[in-house]
């Protein structure tokens, strides 16, 4: 086994040979740009880990580790463009940078790429891969749209919620993990078990983003602490305020989310007060504790190495403490 780093490195540089500027330029440059704008490669690395721990040859696995990163930013591209988000880690957005034509089929471009990048596999690999591949991108989009019409709702229920973030993130993790056991060719129980592990890993991860996005450090979060507030967003901690809140409470929320204040700060430590008084917090952190050992639980039946399932409880709490 190898360092985190060892597999990030190996990635980038795999993906710098692979993925390169041609004709068209206008096509091809803003899928270059976004799969420059670095993030720390989470779900290749997971790939690549993957098979490394199950016992075959990571370096098997950098074509399926770029089909899972390349599709990542692909529906990056396209939900900056559905959001009208200005910015993606701290840059332009593809379809600012650019235009909205050229975000669109720069990001349809993309998507037909990660699966052709999963050509190079042969076989059974291959058609497990693809499979994969296709039941977890039709799940983002399930999620994606979840997502979406959560906005115009007026209810939406916790156990909505978690069906929200589990495909609209959760799924994508459980799959590269998956993906590197199909490489190393192991059994359907072992490959059940990793993806089980990167799901409930996944909803931790999302509801831990939901949390931080209200109560964390500004300096160590990299996203402005309360923009799911300003927005509005029916998170785990909104709903679950909802659940638990007196008459009162709940007027102040409702009241809190129908306005949009030029000075967001009022609202935004108005509604940590409900979260906090309300106990919405607690249970938020209770939840993402839960969905963290559910993880670890699906690691104990692994015919692996106690060495190597610790090296994926580490990865899991890195994950957790965004050490990684």
């Amino acid at each position: 086994m190898h360092h985190m780093d060892h597999y990030r490195n190996a990635f980038t540089d795999y993906l710098a040979r692979e993925v390169q500027i041609k004709e068209p330029q206008n096509l091809y440059a803003p899928i270059i740009y976004i799969l420059g704008l670095g993030g720390k490669r989470i779900r290749p690395v997971m790939t690549l880990m993957a098979a490394d721990i199950f016992g075959e040859d990571y370096r098997r696995a950098l074509d399926a580790a770029l089909a899972i990163e390349v599709f990542h930013n692909f529906s990056l591209v396209h939900d900056d463009i559905m959001d009208a988000a200005p910015l993606r880690r701290g840059q332009e957005a593809v379809h600012k940078k650019w235009d909205i034509n050229t975000g669109i089929l720069s990001g349809d471009a993309m998507l037909i790429c990660s699966y052709r990048f999963l050509e190079r596999y042969n076989g059974l690999v291959f058609k497990d891969l693809v499979k994969l591949l296709g039941k977890t991108a039709i799940e983002v989009c399930e999620g994606q749209q979840y997502d979406v019409d959560f906005e115009s709702r007026d209810v939406v229920t916790i156990p909505e919620y978690f069906k929200m973030i589990e495909y609209k993130t959760a799924v994508l993790l459980g799959a590269a993990l998956q993906m590197g056991a199909i490489i190393a060719e192991v059994d359907k129980v072992a490959q059940d078990l990793i993806y089980e592990y990167g799901r409930n890993l996944g909803i931790a991860f999302q509801l831990q983003d939901d949390y931080l996005d209200a109560f964390g450090d500004p300096k160590t979060f990299g996203k402005q602490v309360g923009g799911d507030i300003i927005e509005n967003k029916k998170t785990f901690l909104y709903l679950k305020a909802r659940e638990l809140a007196s008459p009162q409470e709940l007027r102040e929320l409702d009241h809190l989310f129908s306005i949009a204040p030029l000075d967001p700060t009022d609202k935004i430590n108005a509604v940590k007060n409900v979260f906090l008084n309300t106990g919405a917090s607690e249970y938020a952190q209770s939840e993402i504790e839960g969905f963290t050992q559910r993880a670890f639980e699906k690691l104990e039946p692994l015919k692996i190495s106690e060495a190597k399932k610790r090296i994926l409880r580490k990865l899991g709490e890195g994950l957790m403490m965004r050490l990684i």
